[in-house]
């Protein structure tokens, strides 16, 4: 009998993923999802009775593509994802709300949605993303709200050079006083980025600095690029 997501999510090296985040804001997992799990995804987005919302990038210039927010229920994979994420991340979400004096996160997503409610965020905010050719997706980043958790995650649902090319996430890194940094990853089917929603205190010579992260997708040269991104925080 195969592993449930709630196993496959805690046997991640959490040391590690936690080291990278805390270094440079971002980290990159071996594959969650399989094969079947990601197509089981993509077939949802033709279904608009599963979104709420659907986003042309173009005509709000974002880019050039669209994406859907789920609507309540959210798929259970989707579900399972973003609650056994939410609780992995949280004890470094803490650790980082504390360094740049913000408040602290509850320890569960259920605690922290009622959090965003009572703050007028309750539309859900998980989302599919599609790409076709010379698609892109210009650096921002996902805040919804006063609420905000600082940590997201991304799963690419797409095959690297066979569904594919190009569409590289772009990740940069902005730190007081320095020019930008940028990173430019590009994971295989089923695998996972976190990395963080905004700011993080990034390691400094005399302690901490805050830094600053946005993110956003490379032209897209071929096929289609799927992906699942899970936001923790919900929507005004």
């Amino acid at each position: 009998m195969g592993m449930t997501m709630a196993e496959q999510v805690a046997r991640l090296d959490w040391k590690a993923l936690e080291a990278s985040l805390e270094e440079r804001g971002f980290a990159h997992a071996p594959a969650l999802l399989s094969a079947a799990e990601c197509a089981e995804l993509v077939d949802l987005y033709g279904d608009d009775r599963r979104f709420r919302k659907r986003i042309d990038m173009e005509g709000h210039a974002f880019g050039r593509g669209d994406y859907a927010y789920f609507a309540r229920p959210l798929p259970a994979l989707v579900q399972t994802l973003r609650t056994h994420l939410y609780r992995r991340l949280v004890p470094l979400a803490n650790r980082w709300s504390r360094a740049l004096g913000r408040p602290a996160h509850p320890p569960s997503l259920r605690s922290f949605l009622a959090r965003c409610h009572r703050a007028g965020q309750e539309r859900p905010t998980p989302l599919m993303l599609r790409y076709e050719r010379d698609g892109y997706n210009r650096l921002h980043q996902d805040l919804y709200g006063e609420v905000a958790f600082p940590l997201q995650a991304t799963i690419f649902l797409s095959r690297r050079d066979r569904d594919y090319r190009g569409g590289e996430l772009l990740l940069v890194e902005q730190r007081p006083r320095t020019q930008s940094r940028g990173q430019a990853l590009a994971p295989e089917q089923g695998e996972l980025v976190i990395f963080a929603s905004a700011e993080w205190p990034a390691p400094g010579k005399r302690g901490p600095v805050r830094a600053n992260l946005r993110h956003g997708i490379s032209t897209v040269t071929a096929g289609h690029r799927y992906a699942l991104g899970i936001i923790f925080h919900d929507a005004r």
